[in-house]
């Protein structure tokens, strides 16, 4: 379809990579969380608070970025998305 935006390629970092498969043992069902909002981003709808770097505090990026912050719940844990995981893009 001519008028269809492409997908967003998302780029997980090494980091991202390692802390998922750490987490992925205690938490089983951390990987069917998450995929929903990878989904969501592909498709170019950008969920989540959105903050400046630097109000975030992470180290390296400033102002003119914006950085998207936004809670997944945790399905492995009977508790509200305030006790699950925070994923910030």
């Amino acid at each position: 379809m001519p008028n269809e935006q492409p997908s967003v390629l998302i780029d997980l970092t090494p980091e991202y990579k390692q802390n998922l498969r750490y987490l992925s043992k205690r938490f089983r069902n951390i990987r069917s969380d998450v995929q929903p909002i990878i989904e969501q981003l592909q498709q170019r709808n950008f969920v989540g608070d959105a903050y400046g770097g630097l109000r975030l505090g992470i180290a390296g990026i400033g102002e003119e970025y914006i950085v998207y912050k936004i809670r997944v719940r945790n399905s492995s844990i009977q508790k509200g998305k305030s006790a699950g995981y925070r994923l910030i893009y």
